[in-house]
């Protein structure tokens, strides 16, 4: 008996899709055997200078620093009880964790909160996001009164900039000063230019006043006082006497001998106790007689207010080495210097050694507690002449300007009587830049505003002449 096979066509259908299983396992196979064994091209990169990056590690050209791996997938955030975290440093594009260790410039921080890069020590949150500002049109600043109700491309092919409703407060309730415009700088130009900030706080401020004085040698003085000492001396003998006219002839003569102290720069607290002397003060004549001496020092008008009688005053000089000497501050000129403008502080201190002399050169500084005062590093604020500048992080990139009141320098810091809020983080390095991108906002402002008033335009366009 004959057998009987399958039918030659479904013999070859069965035979084609055998043949076409094996050869999608041959292909899936290999490329999985591509895909788990050939090596990923990888990149390097400086965490200083993101833009440089190369195909082997090594060091940066740029500072020599140690190149770091850059992962193929971007990190996304980490949800933590809800909560969004940030685990880079957002002027670094730097992974999470590099080559299985964390990446020592990594950030984690609550949405908004106010961190630092451990790396650049620049900002890197704020706490609040700066209120969005209200855009009145689109304008070309090379095109004088061009307005547009819609971003996009001028007539020359520019890309348009918008124009903020005036007269409005800037990002953070503060109106910014005339001539100047808060501006907006991204992450990447942030590193470019080294921008950097601190906070404003309170702290106590110590000011170190530092002069060059003269051990005294007064002719001058000793005299006022020996006539003052006389006129009182008189003015004794005849208060017994019945001779009014006398008795005012030199009651006349004490007031005009203490009027001459009071000129020469002495409180009346002083005169008091010198008339308790027997005679005038030797010391003004002969340094070292009693065991003290007179020390005239200079100070600045601007200086002045921080100088008050019975204040300590340390000097030094080179026949004493590595020794200081103390008094205390006596009297200080009511009138300036008109060449040096300066007034003259007199101080009295004890020298056991005996070793100063007269019109001798020193070295001397009184230490001033001003207090508790909200300040700012000196760097932060740009003095034009006529106002203080500075400029506040407001978070996102937004940096806004803010004129100042200042106060006393001092410690490396300046004190800010009005304008900044204590907690405020302020621009201290890279404001250079920025104050010129903010007088250049303000500039373009100002000639858009000023040229679309003298020539409105309608629909986006100019009109034709």
């Amino acid at each position: 008996m004959k057998r009987r096979g399958l039918p030659r066509p479904l013999l070859v259908s069965i035979i084609a899709v055998i043949a076409l299983g094996g050869l999608v396992f041959v292909i899936t196979h290999h490329a999985s055997l591509i895909t788990h064994k050939a090596p990923v091209k990888a990149t390097y990169y400086c965490p200083m200078h993101p833009t440089y990056t190369s195909d082997r590690p090594g060091d940066c050209p740029i500072c020599n620093m140690r190149l770091v791996r850059r992962q193929a997938a971007p990190v996304e955030p980490t949800l933590r009880k809800g909560k969004t975290f940030a685990d880079i440093c957002y002027l670094h594009n730097c992974p999470k964790v590099h080559e299985g260790r964390p990446c020592p410039m990594l950030v984690v921080a609550k949405e908004g909160e106010q961190v630092t890069c451990p790396i650049c020590g620049t900002h890197v949150a704020e706490a609040a996001t700066p209120p969005a500002k209200k855009i009145l049109y689109w304008t070309d600043p090379m095109i004088p009164g061009y307005k547009s109700d819609t971003p996009g491309k001028s007539p020359m092919g520019m890309d348009l900039i918008p124009v903020y409703e005036e007269g409005g407060p800037a990002a953070g309730g503060a109106m910014a000063p005339e001539g100047y415009a808060p501006v907006e700088i991204t992450p990447q130009k942030q590193q470019l230019i080294g921008v950097k900030t601190a906070q404003a706080t309170k702290r106590e401020i110590h000011k170190t006043i530092r002069t060059v004085g003269q051990i005294a040698y007064d002719p001058e003085l000793y005299q006022a006082q020996q006539e003052y000492l006389k006129a009182l001396r008189a003015l004794e003998d005849v208060m017994g006497v019945n001779t009014p006219a006398v008795a005012e002839r030199s009651q006349e003569l004490v007031e005009a001998a203490r009027t001459r102290l009071r000129i020469l720069g002495l409180s009346e607290s002083f005169i008091e106790e010198i008339a308790t002397w027997d005679g005038p003060d030797t010391s003004l004549l002969l340094a070292g007689e009693r065991g003290r001496v007179w020390l005239y020092a200079p100070v600045y008008e601007f200086e002045l207010p921080y100088v008050k009688v019975g204040q300590m005053i340390r000097m030094e000089t080179g026949i004493l080495p590595g020794k200081t000497l103390e008094g205390t501050i006596q009297s200080i000129d009511p009138v300036l210097d008109p060449m040096t403008r300066t007034a003259r502080v007199r101080a009295l201190l004890t020298d056991p050694e005996g070793v100063l002399r007269p019109q001798m050169y020193v070295n001397a500084s009184t230490a001033v507690d001003l207090g508790e005062v909200v300040a700012v590093p000196q760097e932060a604020v740009f003095d034009t002449g006529t106002r203080r500048i500075l400029f506040v992080s407001k978070g996102e990139g937004i940096f806004e300007p803010r004129e100042v009141v200042v106060g006393v320098k001092a410690d490396g810091f300046t004190e800010v009587k009005h304008g900044v809020a204590e907690g405020e983080r302020v621009v201290v390095s890279g404001n250079f830049l920025i104050d010129s991108e903010s007088r250049l906002q303000g500039a373009l402002q100002g000639i858009t505003s000023s040229a679309s008033s003298d020539q409105p335009a309608e629909g986006g366009h100019p009109h034709a002449h």
